[in-house]
């Protein structure tokens, strides 16, 4: 699909993406703990680019069900290395906010393992890996079932009070 196709594909609004959470995920409102700053992933819920629920699951660690719509698209009919990147700085960073770290993004290192077709929902992973001090690594995946699409790892720095 190219980018002149995808938008005729959807030259209004897609259809609605199904966001539900798996079973023992716990719906989290996000932009109630960090307000405006989620405007580039999460800013149009029903919009052409991105699409996100988040949730905590049983252990707490912060997930989300993303959806890549034809206005992240990289290749033809699959999603943007930066769509990609994007999403996971989002969702790690926000992963730190909801451990209870006030931070900022230091450094994201993202590793890419397979093309993400768009237009379909996809689970982020996260996990708050160690903090000591000011830093605070958490690491993350994009993935649908068993396969992944990319692996990333964000180290956050918390902000001085």
């Amino acid at each position: 699909m190219t980018k002149t196709t995808a938008k005729k594909v959807c030259t209004t609004l897609c259809p609605p993406a199904d966001l539900n959470g798996e079973a023992g995920w716990t719906p989290f409102d996000a932009p109630s703990l960090v307000g405006e700053s989620l405007r580039f992933v999460s800013g149009e819920p029903d919009g052409n680019r991105f699409r996100a629920r988040y949730y905590r699951d049983g252990e707490q660690q912060l997930q989300a069900r993303i959806w890549f719509g034809p206005e992240t698209e990289g290749p033809p009919g699959h999603a943007h290395g930066g769509a990609m990147a994007a999403v996971l700085d989002e969702v790690l960073g926000l992963a730190a906010w909801a451990a209870g770290y006030s931070i900022v993004v230091g450094n994201l290192n993202v590793s890419f393992r397979n093309l993400l077709p768009l237009q379909q929902v996809v689970t982020i992973e996260s996990r708050v890996v160690s903090a000591e001090g000011r830093k605070v690594l958490v690491h993350g995946r994009i993935c649908s079932g068993e396969t992944v699409y990319a692996e990333g790892e964000c180290l956050c720095i918390t902000l001085k009070k």
